[in-house]
């Protein structure tokens, strides 16, 4: 009896989990992707090698790398990386994998070094990515120093962080955010400053995560009180835009004297998201980001960054940080119970609210077109 190859069956099984979706259905008569997609590890693999190796993403904050030697990394699904700026002030990005044994050369999230040594058996390379050293070395035939340089990511900055893209020739990065570079600058988000970074770990997978926010407000009356008391439902829109949607909302905040509203104050609330996984949360003299890392099937982490207007004003920075983290806690709550549903036999698929699930929409479609190419050749 022949055998199947491992690699053709998990294509297989691939082929017909993303045909349990139909991204060329309207709206109004779609389905939404099935609860195998939260779950499936081969599913989680193809996400890995084709959402988060073929769009650009936001890796970390510009001003996280300002001078020769300072870096930073982050781990994009399985891959390692480190964006540095090296002694000729540009910005480069790389794979964070030693190209000896495959140890990571940095482990710590921002610092500042003048070269990158491997931990494991002390290979160096200079900040242009080339092999200086290879201790112990000699007598090995075939071997170009120059061909073992670290491996090279495309990096671009724009709206204060700094993105990187695996492929060879990525759209231009400005193209792909439309319309969020001129929004940023609407907004004056430049104005906004750095105070502090949280993390948090969920027991669910990151595409839930995601769904839950572009919901276009439809869970917050249920699920966020705080909030609901600020944000002017009836009026609540979502534009979409290819890689991107805006969730925006008038606020009450002006007729309102709760803690709610001193705390997110200004005539309107954005909630701007980029495909797949980057969020930005925009009040008045406030933002806060979301990065959502997928961590496997039914795990991920949110990293949240916290702006303000006002870096001095420590009291109201804590208040509002202590009412993100109640939002926060909120959504971790119904995404691990929406997690532990999806994953029930009685779960097959839902229904999209045409009125109010637009943005979840267009993300599963841009998930069916990425999953569906992945084994195609990286475009040129």
């Amino acid at each position: 009896m022949s055998l199947v190859p491992s690699d053709l069956l998990a294509t297989m099984h691939l082929g017909e989990l993303l045909d349990l979706f139909d991204p060329d259905l309207p709206i109004e008569q779609a389905k939404s992707i099935p609860g195998s997609w939260y779950t499936d590890q081969t599913l989680y693999r193809a996400e890995c090698q084709s959402v988060f190796a073929r769009y650009w993403h936001a890796v970390g904050r510009i001003e996280q790398v300002q001078q020769p030697g300072d870096y930073l990394t982050f781990q994009l699904a399985n891959d390692p990386l480190v964006v540095v700026r090296s002694d000729d002030t540009r910005l480069r990005a790389f794979y964070n994998v030693c190209r000896h044994r495959g140890a990571r050369l940095l482990a710590s999230e921002t610092g500042r070094v003048d070269r990158f040594r491997c931990p494991y058996h002390g290979w160096t390379y200079d900040l242009f990515g080339q092999l200086r050293g290879m201790p112990e070395f000699e007598g090995v035939c075939g071997f170009a120093r120059e061909d073992h340089g670290l491996v090279e990511l495309n990096v671009a900055c724009e709206a204060n962080y700094v993105w990187v893209h695996a492929g060879r020739q990525p759209p231009s990065l400005s193209e792909f955010l439309q319309p969020l570079p001129d929004l940023a600058k609407q907004l004056r988000l430049d104005r906004l400053y750095f105070v502090e970074r949280r993390d948090y770990l969920l027991n669910c997978n990151w595409k839930i995560f995601v769904d839950n926010y572009l919901d276009g407000g439809y869970h917050i009356n249920y699920v966020h009180p705080a909030l609901a008391d600020v944000i002017h439902y009836p009026q609540y829109r979502t534009e979409l835009s290819h890689y991107v949607s805006i969730q925006k909302s008038p606020l009450t905040s002006s007729h309102s004297s709760g803690e709610t509203a001193r705390l997110r104050p200004g005539r309107d609330a954005y909630y701007i998201w980029v495909f797949p996984n980057f969020m930005l949360n925009v009040y008045e003299t406030l933002m806060d980001t979301n990065l959502v890392i997928p961590l496997g099937p039914d795990r991920c982490r949110v990293v949240f960054d916290f702006f303000f207007a006002d870096p001095e004003d420590r009291e109201f920075i804590e208040q509002s940080i202590a009412l993100a983290d109640r939002i926060q806690q909120e959504d971790i709550w119904i995404s691990e119970e929406v997690q532990r549903g999806v994953a029930s036999r009685a779960y097959a698929f839902g229904r999209y609210s045409v009125r109010r699930e637009t943005a979840v929409f267009q993300f599963h479609r841009l998930l069916a077109q990425a999953l569906r190419s992945h084994r195609e050749p990286d475009p040129a």
